[in-house]
């Protein structure tokens, strides 16, 4: 309630954006307090060098910058390719290879050390999560509210984490994902770890405005939400624009009045 739980934004490096727009955003998430941002990597080799180097360069030597490669590489590709960036000291690498190849991601993790290896977002269960820890594939575990089947299974994959003591850093990179998961965490420092070291739940800033109960960042953290429920509402005046086929936006692209 004091300090809330701290959260991390992918903002700054989504591919595509100009060098120029990356640092300012890289530096505006340094002054609204978040400690680790996140660059998209993965198109090509030379552009990203160029980009982590602009990124590294706006934050400075300390701020942790993650890097997610969502799926691209092989598991060779992926070994070749964080060596290759490992001078601009990358705190993780995310969805280095397909999220179902438990056995890569350890052959991945075993050969990039010290980069954390992270993944999650794209298992359904868990099962998949299971043999991820059995087989020491992550460092960090990327749960997605909505891709698990329920509160209970996500509770079954924190408890999961716990006893292998791997950090539990939710994926919350689409519409909504940062008003659910912000609840995961905190159950899982409330009930479970006792600990925020490690942890950070991803903030995206876009379309939090169709939620009646939407997160609140101060000072890189999310604050702890109020209000009873999962924070999943969504306005009334949304739901009815933004409906598919009937919504007035659909209805209006249509030329339909």
């Amino acid at each position: 309630m004091e300090r809330g739980y701290p959260a991390y934004t992918t903002s700054p490096g989504w591919l595509g954006y100009s060098d120029e727009k990356l640092t300012r955003l890289a530096q505006e998430a340094v002054a609204a307090g978040f400690r680790q941002i996140k660059l998209k990597v993965g198109a090509d080799l030379a552009d990203d060098v160029r980009r982590f180097k602009a990124a590294r360069a706006a934050v400075g030597p300390e701020l942790r910058i993650a890097i997610d490669a969502n799926q691209r590489w092989s598991v060779p590709e992926a070994v070749e390719w964080v060596r290759a960036l490992a001078e601009f000291d990358p705190y993780w690498i995310e969805e280095p290879t397909s999220p179902d190849d438990v056995l890569g991601h350890a052959a991945i993790r075993a050969a990039v050390r010290p980069v954390k290896v992270a993944t999650g977002e794209h298992v359904q269960n868990r099962v998949v999560f299971k043999q991820l820890l059995q087989a020491q594939a992550i460092d960090v575990l990327q749960l997605d509210a909505a891709r698990v089947g329920g509160v209970n299974e996500n509770l079954a994959i924190l408890l999961l984490a716990a006893k292998f003591g791997v950090p539990v850093c939710p994926h919350a990179g689409g519409v909504g994902l940062c008003e659910l998961v912000q609840h995961l965490s905190m159950f899982d420092y409330v009930a479970l770890s006792g600990t925020t070291a490690d942890r950070v739940v991803e903030f995206v800033d876009h379309l939090h405005e169709h939620f009646t109960d939407p997160v609140r960042i101060h000072d890189g953290h999310y604050a702890a939400p109020t209000a009873p429920g999962f924070s999943a509402e969504m306005l009334t005046d949304s739901i009815a624009t933004y409906s598919y086929p009937d919504g007035t936006f659909w209805r209006a692209d249509r030329g339909e009045h």
